[in-house]
């Protein structure tokens, strides 16, 4: 175990950590960054972004965050791989147990593990993830006009996808594996009424193809009217298998937050993994959790927005308050010390 005590900790280097690094290395907080198994989050598989403040020509995913990290470094934050596999909130310092077989311990945490999307499975879709293939319509929806585009999923989140890709692409096709769809009436009914948008029932995608230069050219789908063919399909069931061109392909089908450290501790989580934060007054909310002295920012507290710009807002926030925390923390112990009367020399 390290014996020395860190000010603030912060897991995670997305784009809400490298935001909280910035903002707590400017503070002379010194934060340490534990970078995670895949440094630079969900943002270094996005090719190019175009919706982030201050880009206006867009930039590549992955030098918007390799930026974001040199910042971070020049203000004095360190970086060091690693991911949180356990930790102890019972007493101060905090103890973390990492992925690497040390234990750190810090006065404060901020939380930016974010949130994995949910991949199919499918052949081809390491290779073409951020190169037509994408887990975000709003982050590059704009660069299909024109294309036919499938999206696959069936919930709120793939009608909300799949009606911002129609103001974009000229068709959009929404690939489900069952005759259902799980999204609201209202969603459901707002997707089915535009003309754009098509529905493969009982269908699922196999395959996708193309390559990194060209993109997404085509996939590959399978159907049976019993639903679930993918499974049937793997089991040697005879499914009516199909090929589609395509010019992009969008996963819909949820996000799992990183959490899974937090779930043995007092940090509150909802049904879904997310960590739940504080309500400062009826109006905002606060990047506090239900421990003292641990923060949570970015996709990994945030199903609503997921989009970089939130993300990195709410990274500062968590900065700010962290550190107003320690202030305040800090300024408590010192009174406290204060009060307790000198012993009398013998």
């Amino acid at each position: 175990m390290s014996e020395q005590v860190r000010d603030v900790v912060i897991a995670g280097s997305g784009v809400a950590g490298l935001s909280a690094a910035v903002y707590a290395a400017r503070a002379d907080l010194n934060p340490l960054v534990l970078e995670g198994d895949e440094p630079g989050g969900q943002l270094t598989l996005t090719t190019d972004v175009e919706n982030y403040l201050g880009f206006p020509d867009g930039v590549g995913g992955m030098e918007l965050v390799q930026q974001g990290k040199e910042q971070a470094e020049r203000f004095g934050a360190e970086f060091q791989y690693g991911s949180i596999e356990s930790a102890t909130f019972d007493s101060q310092p905090k103890e973390l147990s990492l992925s690497t077989g040390e234990t750190l311990r810090t006065r404060a945490l901020i939380v930016a593990t974010g949130a994995s999307a949910r991949w199919v499975g499918a052949d081809g879709e390491t290779a073409l993830m951020g190169n037509g293939l994408s887990t975000c319509a709003t982050c590059d929806g704009a660069f299909h006009r024109g294309d036919d585009v499938v999206i696959v999923g069936g919930g709120d989140s793939a009608m909300e996808e799949a009606l911002f890709l129609a103001k974009f692409a000229d068709t959009v096709t929404v690939l489900h594996r069952r005759d259902d769809l799980r999204a609201s009436e209202i969603m459901a009914t707002r997707a089915r009424e535009n003309d754009a948008i098509e529905f493969a029932w009982n269908t699922e995608l196999v395959a996708l193809h193309g390559s990194s230069e060209e993109g997404v050219t085509g996939a590959t789908v399978v159907s049976h009217p019993d639903g679930y063919p993918a499974a049937k399909y793997a089991d040697g069931v005879d499914v009516e298998v199909s090929e589609i061109a395509v010019g992009g392909v969008f996963y819909a089908i949820g996000h799992e937050p990183n959490t899974d450290f937090l779930r043995d501790t007092p940090v509150e989580l909802d049904d879904s993994g997310y960590v739940l934060t504080a309500d400062a007054d009826e109006s905002w909310a606060t990047t506090e959790t239900a421990v003292d002295g641990v923060f949570a920012a970015g996709d990994v507290m945030d199903h609503a927005y997921q989009q970089a710009i939130t993300a990195a807002g709410m990274g500062s926030m968590a900065a700010l308050d962290a550190e107003e925390w320690l202030n305040s923390h800090l300024a408590a112990a010192s009174e406290t010390a204060a009060s307790v009367p000198a012993e009398a020399d013998d």
